[in-house]
């Protein structure tokens, strides 16, 4: 199968860039059939005998998991999560209480975009019911400038995301192993780096700042892909000549298979 081309492949980006933002403004945009609870009032939503329901918060809204009861109901693996806004968690893996907190501040761009996929996870199997009045809305209900600044980290972290693709898209991995005896043998293919592709490539080094050397497949004809549409002269050597790839000593320049001996 033909890799996607360039056109395709941003259209595709910006479609999911749109649609995105669009859930983002649906979920932060009032509405009329939720209510809003202090956080006292939320801890009482954790499914014990007695209490009036099994809810949980992520980012300020409220869903009722009830339908998902074995996995939140006390003694469940994900007890922890039930009557709070544990939003930190659900990135770091940490269900203590003090990691069972809202304080997503710090969390990078890419953790915020996890945290996102959460968000979609709960408004597609379970019913939004309200919104916790603290951190992420106020007393009417309406959004704080952290949670705009969450939403900002989200749409940063789809960036990164997109830059992330684009250059796995220029510069697939290759395939790679390892022998005691041989050492390390990387090659190319049209399905290297799980990228299809209707061209090969050879393998070089990539360099990037904070970042050990990896091995990518390199396309060798044809104009450079950071070309500008108004210079139309190249050299026909593909990416080859790009400041941050160096070759691997020994390999022939243009061999698909590259042998590293211990």
């Amino acid at each position: 199968m033909p890799g996607l081309g360039g056109r395709g492949l941003w259209l595709g980006l910006a479609v999911a860039a749109a649609a995105m933002t669009a859930r983002l403004m649906g979920w932060w945009s009032p509405r009329a059939d939720f209510r809003l609870f202090l956080p006292e009032e939320l801890a009482r939503y954790r499914g014990r005998p007695g209490d009036p329901g099994l809810y949980l918060a992520l980012l300020g809204r409220v869903y009722d998991v009830s339908s998902g009861r074995r996995h939140y109901e006390p003694g469940a693996h994900y007890s922890g999560f039930a009557g709070r806004d544990a939003s930190r968690a659900f990135v770091t893996g940490d269900y203590s209480e003090a990691g069972l907190v809202d304080d997503v501040s710090d969390l990078s761009f890419s953790e915020m975009l996890t945290l996102q996929n959460w968000l979609s996870f709960y408004e597609k199997n379970y019913k939004f019911v309200g919104r916790v009045i603290g951190r992420f809305y106020g007393e009417d209900g309406l959004p704080t400038p952290e949670l705009t600044q969450a939403e900002a980290m989200m749409t940063k972290g789809l960036e990164a995301n997109k830059q992330e693709l684009i250059e796995k898209q220029r510069f697939p991995p290759c395939n790679a192993e390892w022998s005691f005896i041989r050492g390390s043998r990387f090659w190319c293919s049209q399905q290297s780096g799980g990228v299809s592709r209707d061209w090969i490539g050879v393998p070089r080094k990539l360099f990037k700042p904070g970042v050990k050397p990896y091995c990518v497949c390199v396309r060798t004809t044809g104009p450079p892909s950071d070309q500008l549409p108004e210079n139309p002269m190249h050299r026909n050597r593909g990416d080859l000549d790009h400041p941050n790839l160096g070759e691997y000593p020994g390999c022939p320049p243009l061999a698909i298979t590259c042998s590293v001996p211990l």
